[in-house]
């Protein structure tokens, strides 16, 4: 498993059809103090946000942002509201980066860890 690729999700999101995302296992990250995101793609020096083909693929080098992590157990929040700043701060620089609504937050393995939230981005 490798950190969090923006340009294949939102070619992904685009393929799909999207209207929503839901980003799960969000807890899992509660323990970093840095969290990578790749935000682009190098090829042949030069930086892309689409999603290249299988050949040029091939030749891509991840452009990775960090973000600041959240350093603590976000499990049993139940409310967007309640989440670390830094925590809320990955969510949104996400749906930024993907161009979708992401509208539910997994922070756990049960189903009533979802955290429902409206987006920015929604219309």
């Amino acid at each position: 498993m490798g950190w969090f690729d923006c340009v294949a999700s939102k070619y992904g999101c685009r393929l799909q059809g999207t209207t929503d995302v839901a980003f799960t296992v969000l807890d899992v990250l509660g323990y970093l103090e840095k969290i990578p995101v790749c935000v682009g793609y190098e090829i042949d020096g030069e930086v892309t946000t689409d999603f290249p083909t299988t050949t040029k693929l091939e030749k891509a080098k991840p452009v990775i942002e960090v973000l600041d992590g959240w350093n603590c157990d976000i499990r049993g929040i139940r409310n967007y509201d309640d989440l670390p700043e830094n925590c809320k701060k990955y969510i949104e620089f996400v749906e930024e980066h993907i161009g979708y609504p992401i509208t539910m937050v997994s922070n756990g393995p049960k189903r009533e860890d979802i955290i429902y939230r409206k987006s920015a981005l929604s219309k």
